[in-house]
Order: structure tokens, then sequence, then C-alpha cells
């Protein structure tokens, strides 16, 4: 056995002759890339231009200039969060544990990050505040977001204001480019009609790597907006490329990608480590899976994430929720088994991507998943948006949902840092 695993070793001279490809001047994928960080002026410099357009005060500053009605519900969240307005977290576990909580410890090491998806609309937000607010509930500490990018610059400043709400609260938070395959670029995919057109992935082809890296850096030196959704695995890799020269992108590896063993988290963990830098850091920030995964091969690719150096670096993030309509059989519901990973497995975020399902099905107007890509126009024009927030805030109540189930276990959660002290 010890004879045959040596036959895997990768040679000094393998490893040299990809370095030699890499760094060949004639290499004609590679000189695009850097012809393209130098357009935005070189890795410092598309760092100092989207650091400063991150500051919350410029961010503020063009909201106002723009005489954006967003403004006001920032500064109400400021204050909301100055004045502690927001449930602790040691007053929610005593909601949740009663007289139980003072021989209750709790396990830190592995907290579970709350994520919520999809913040598409900035009011949402708020709506859901004053609700976290009212009802004592616990805000997530990670939001995602797959609205258009164009469209949400236009829309009062929605981008700006999501941005700064974000850094008020103290989450995170992932935007989702506009360069993808439903984009027109697949020339081949339609509609629902077309359904066995996306199979191998909404893609990215032909020249749109290129076009996605571009729209990246643009929003990176323009708004400040660090990390993107990565469907691709050339996109990903140019998220590799990018880091390792400099920039600091971060990304999250989207459940279109369709990882779901623990092989498939081999290779990506190895393509992060061959391309981070010295201090162990990658632009691979979340690395989400397949719905189709259980808890054995999150436990195993979990020990590859360690043994690479990844544990404190790249989070495992893990659909709880699923939208009702349009994306998997339900009822799908997997709390039970995050609060059996939580206790072992560190760095995990669960994702809300819709209500529980007991809840769902009693609206009359069940999340879908399709709807993420209907514009505020036709969203408006249908009557949608009172419906569509109503499904953002069951999110909401899944997150809650599943912050009491780990607290009834002893585990530990994150939530918006600046809200829940």
């Amino acid at each position: 056995m010890t004879d045959l695993r040596q036959r895997l070793r990768i040679s000094e001279q393998q490893l040299k002759e990809i370095n030699d490809f890499i760094l060949d001047p004639e290499n004609e994928l590679i000189n695009q890339l850097l012809d393209l960080v130098e357009r935005y002026g070189g890795p410092e410099e598309i760092n100092r231009k989207a650091t400063q357009a991150r500051e919350l005060e410029n961010l503020l500053s063009q909201l106002k200039d723009q005489n954006s009605p967003y403004l006001s519900d920032l500064e109400w969240l400021t204050r909301q969060r100055d004045s502690d307005a927001f449930i602790s977290i040691k007053d929610f576990r005593g909601k949740v544990l009663g007289s139980k909580l003072d021989s209750m410890t709790f396990r830190d090491e592995s907290a579970v990050t709350l994520e919520i998806s999809a913040l598409q609309f900035f009011p949402w937000l708020i709506a859901e505040a004053r609700q976290a607010i009212e009802n004592g509930e616990i805000m997530p500490a990670r939001f995602i977001r797959v609205r258009n990018m164009k469209e949400q610059v236009e829309d009062n400043g929605d981008t700006l204001a999501v941005a700064a709400a974000m850094q008020i609260i103290g989450a995170s938070y992932v935007e989702t480019l506009d360069t993808k395959g439903t984009d027109g670029s697949n020339i081949h995919l339609g509609g629902p009609d077309t359904i066995t057109g996306y199979f191998g992935g909404i893609g990215q082809p032909n020249e749109h790597a290129l076009q996605w890296l571009d729209e990246y850096l643009h929003y990176y030196t323009t708004y400040g907006i660090k990390e993107v959704l990565n469907i691709n695995p050339g996109t990903v890799l140019l998220g590799y490329f990018l880091h390792k020269l400099g920039v600091n992108i971060e990304f999250k590896i989207s459940v279109f990608m369709g990882n779901d063993n623990p092989y498939a988290a081999l290779w990506t963990l190895i393509g992060a480590k061959l391309f981070s830098h010295g201090d162990g850091t990658t632009s691979l920030i979340g690395f989400n899976w397949s719905n189709s995964v259980n808890n054995r091969t999150l436990e195993t690719a979990a020990k590859l994430r360690k043994a690479l150096g990844f544990e404190d670096k790249i989070r495992f993030e893990h659909h709880i929720t699923e939208t009702y309509k349009s994306i998997v059989i339900q009822p799908y519901d997997r709390t039970d088994e995050l609060v059996e990973l939580a206790d072992h497995v560190a760095n995990i975020s669960a994702k809300h991507e819709g209500a529980g399902p007991e809840v769902d099905k009693t609206r009359d107007h069940p999340s879908d998943i399709l709807e993420y890509f209907l514009s505020k126009a036709e969203i408006e024009a249908k009557g949608l948006m009172p419906f569509l927030e109503r499904n953002y805030l069951d999110k909401h109540a899944a997150v809650n949902r599943t912050a009491k189930a780990l607290t009834d276990r002893g585990l530990s959660f994150i939530a918006a840092r600046n809200l829940h002290k």
C-alpha cells in the first residue's frame, strides 16, 4: 500500500513545468489576465481604490448626493445599534433556555455562522431589523445577494446602502455579478424549456471568464465590493490568480458548482493551496456545498480542509432550508443534521434560502428560486413585492429557528456582530 501511495506523488519536475507554463511570457491566457489587472492600475492601486470606496463615510456621502431615501434608514439602523436595541446573545439564550441557562456551557470554538439568502432589496433588511428588535430576534451574520448588479446600482443607491448596512451591523455579504450564462452569453440557454442545458452549470462561456473578472474589478474599485459568488471552474481559477497577484479578492463557490463529495472538495482545496499566499490566506472564503451532501461528507472534507491549513480560512456553507419551489424536493430541512455536525466541525455556516417547509407550504405565495431572476419592474408589475418580502422574513424566522436549535444543545452561533453583544 505504501508503494502504491507513492505513485500519487507530484514530482518537483511536474511542479516546475506548471510554473514554467504559467510564467511563460508567451502564455496568452495569463497575458490577458495581466493586461486586465494593469488596465485597472495594478494590484496596489486596485486595493487602494477599493479601500477608499468601501469607507462608510464615502458610501453615506454618495447616498446623500443621490438624495437616496435609504440614507434615513441607515441613520435609524445606526441609532438602534448604538442604543443596544437588539437582543444580546445572553438574553436570547435566556429566552430559549430559561433557568437552564446558568448550568449551560457553549462551544464557541465551533460557532455556526447564521446566513440568509437572498437579500434582494435593501428595504427588506430594514424590515428584518425592525422585526428583530420588536420580537427579540437574531440578525444573521452573513447575507447573500443575487440581484442584477446594474439594476440595483440604479435603484436609489441600493448597492451603496447594503454595503453601508453591512458595516453598520457587522456582517459579511456576497454579491452575484451579472456576467454568467443566463445573461445571454450562453446562446443555447433560455427559460425552463431549456433546463437540460443547465446540467453542466449555467456557465461563463468563451470570453466571459475575463469579462466576469473585469466586472468584479469594476465593482471592487467603485463600491469596495470584495466578496462575490463564483459559479465556474474558470472564474474560480481566475479568482485564485488575482489573489496571488495581490488583489484582495474574496469569493464563495456557489451551490450551482455542484460540489457533492470529498474528492470534489479536495480538488478545489488543492487549487486554493497552490495559489495561496505565504501566510496561508486564499481568495476562497466560502465553500457552498451541493444540497445532496450528508454529514459524513462534510466531516471528511473538514479533515481535508484542516490538513491543508484552511480550517479558519474557508467557511463551509450548508443549505439548511431551500426555497419551497423550483430547486429541491420538499420537505427539505437540514436543521437536525446541522445540530449533529456543529459540535465538532468548525467554521460552518447555516444558509437559509427558504422558510421552514412547514411554514412555506402554508403561504399563498411560497418562496420560489426562479423569482430571484425577476427584475424589480416585473415584480412590481405583478404585485409580488409584498409576497417576496414575506418570503424573506420567513427565511429570517428560519434563521432564528436554527439559532434556537443550536442554543438548546449548548452550541454557539455567530450573528451580526455589532448588533448582538
